[in-house]
């Protein structure tokens, strides 16, 4: 069993999620229930699967997991796009976003490659 919290893309996974609700609280209150909600569920997705991962018997379980943190990640991104094409967040906000789900991802790819 491996401490999630002491693996570098859980760290910058979790900063994600705090980077996240911090933008989508600006978001107008009828997307309380749409894409704010989307928005942090795929955000908070990302270092919730690496833990639950770490928790598993095997490599192959830890890697499946990553692997779903990694869907999480592109649809993530997807919705930043959407939310910048709806003016809800800035260009500013939307590429220090991407950036970071950018970085998670090849750090996700990393991790998967050395445990296949």
């Amino acid at each position: 069993m491996k401490d999630y919290r002491k693996l570098n893309v859980w760290v910058k996974g979790h900063q994600l999620v705090l980077e996240v609700y911090k933008t989508v609280g600006a978001f107008p209150k009828e997307e309380l229930f749409g894409l704010t909600s989307q928005m942090k569920r795929s955000a908070a997705s990302i270092p919730t699967n690496i833990a639950e991962g770490c928790g598993r018997k095997s490599e192959k379980d830890f890697c499946r997991f990553l692997v779903i943190s990694f869907g999480s990640a592109n649809e993530l991104e997807y919705q930043v796009i959407l939310a910048t094409d709806l003016k809800f967040i800035t260009a500013d906000e939307a590429t220090s976003l991407l950036e970071n789900i950018e970085e998670i991802k090849k750090m996700l790819s990393g991790l998967m490659s050395k445990l296949s």
